[in-house]
């Protein structure tokens, strides 16, 4: 496969069997995108300034700039299938429909919250919605989602899981022994690395002695590809196939989404690796929002009333999550007690 480098950044050039070009979205699967899309950064911009403000605290690690990932594979999965990540999960959720009062409101640790305002950013969970988390620990959701893959098959409820992680985890012993498992058990699992570029603060060129991600299951003869992350559209016709694939009976898949994230590791992080001109040169050329907002303008200037109508839509729901998230109760001091022990 090539690759077209563009100031620290690169997209595959050339796709599997000979496919050049993504099929194209319909106008209603553009604006789908769009609005989920939208959402997304609207309500990481959103968290990021109740962060600056003092009403979040802890960890916060924002998504935006990955959102076509999370985005066009949600696109490709059925109702029953799960998905599990591990920080950098607002997206996930509120991909998954999860509300965002609910998320936002968890944020702020209010009791309102999706873990009653007891997990924060990297801690909370959806059964309804099949979203498993949201873990804190580098590498640890990847032998979770193995798990959640292993359920499937001994239930033979034809359920896939999506299991994301990033390319510092990448690098992690507890994501190879996974992989020798879903492989073993030929598990139906789709291992999605979300490359951004950078593992915290270190490049993947130097902290990886192999940046080919998609490549890591070889030794456990695990397919894998690397997929335009930032082309909504790419995500969803690579997703599909290999969803597909895997729902029947195939085993696990790597994809390697290549992506890029525009803020900070997390809140703390000033981001000085890295220059402006690289950022800005991104979001010019590759934005995954700019690109739906691009096809849904060509050849229809009236479509822009359209779209910032969806805009105001979406602001208004990401401030109504972030007026609940602030006038929520907090949780009672005897939550600390509750949800600490199972019994069976």
């Amino acid at each position: 496969m090539s690759y077209a480098t563009s100031t620290g950044f690169a997209v595959p050039t050339s796709r599997p069997n000979g496919q050049h070009t993504v099929p194209p979205f319909s106008r209603d699967e553009e604006l789908r995108a769009y609005r989920d899309m939208l959402l997304i950064r609207r309500f990481e911009e959103k968290a990021g300034q109740l962060y600056g403000m003092g009403l979040i605290g802890g960890f916060c690690h924002l998504y935006i700039g990955q959102e076509a990932v999370v985005v066009g594979m949600q696109m490709t999965i059925k109702p029953g299938d799960q998905v599990i990540t591990t920080y950098r999960d607002h997206g996930h959720m509120l991909a998954c429909g999860m509300d965002p009062k609910g998320v936002m409101a968890e944020l702020t640790g209010r009791r309102g919250g999706y873990s009653k305002g007891k997990g924060g950013s990297m801690h909370m969970f959806s059964k309804e919605k099949a979203f498993y988390g949201g873990h804190g620990i580098v590498g640890a959701n990847v032998p979770l989602g193995a798990g959640i893959a292993f359920a499937n098959r001994y239930r033979g409820n034809g359920a896939v899981c999506l299991t994301y992680f990033g390319d510092g985890a990448a690098n992690q012993g507890q994501v190879y022994e996974s992989f020798n498992m879903a492989k073993l058990w030929k598990l139906p699992a789709v291992f999605i690395v979300e490359n951004n570029k950078y593992a915290m603060g270190t490049s993947v060129e130097r902290s990886a002695a192999t940046t080919d991600f998609s490549q890591r299951g070889r030794s456990f003869d695990i397919p894998g590809e690397q997929v335009d992350g930032m082309d909504v559209r790419a995500v969803r016709a690579t997703g599909e196939r290999v969803v597909e694939w895997v729902r029947q009976g195939n085993g696990p898949y790597i994809l390697e989404m290549l992506t890029y994230r525009y803020r900070g590791h997390s809140m703390s992080d000033p981001g000085k690796y890295r220059t402006r001109d690289e950022i800005q040169k991104v979001r010019t050329e590759h934005d995954p929002i700019e690109q739906v907002r691009r096809r849904l303008l060509d050849g229809r200037p009236e479509a822009e009333a359209e779209l910032k109508a969806i805009d105001a839509d979406v602001r208004g729901a990401v401030n109504a999550a972030a007026d609940f998230a602030q006038s929520d109760p907090e949780p009672d001091a005897g939550e600390l007690y509750t949800d600490v022990l199972v019994e069976a």
